[in-house]
């Protein structure tokens, strides 16, 4: 399987995962303020900013590792441009997590 259809494969199992749990699906893979947006999802008053990021094996550690400082910079910089241009979300409660999928579960971590 190619990596972009594995990348592809990851990010449909963290959106089912979230669908499955009441989330409605805002947006996916969506450039703001010079970066992507891998997952926009909202229940009810919150709005959940996600980094997706997947492993089908543990030869190159645990995807978790992937999230950086950086990364968490560039994920708060993209959600505020989301932000400015979908007024109405911008009132809500704004989270951030990180989901990262391996071959024997899912796991959500708030950053």
């Amino acid at each position: 399987m190619s990596s972009s259809r594995t990348g592809a494969a990851i990010e449909r199992r963290a959106t089912r995962h979230y669908r499955l749990r009441g989330y409605r699906i805002l947006a996916r893979n969506v450039w703001a303020g010079g970066y992507e947006l891998d997952l926009i999802v909202r229940r009810g008053g919150r709005v959940v900013f996600c980094e997706v990021k997947g492993k089908t094996g543990t030869a190159w550690g645990d995807p978790l590792e992937m999230v950086n400082e950086e990364k968490v910079r560039r994920l708060h910089r993209a959600a505020t441009a989301w932000l400015v241009r979908n007024p109405v979300c911008a009132e809500l409660d704004v989270r951030f997590e990180a989901v990262a999928v391996r071959p024997g579960g899912l796991e959500r971590v708030p950053l």
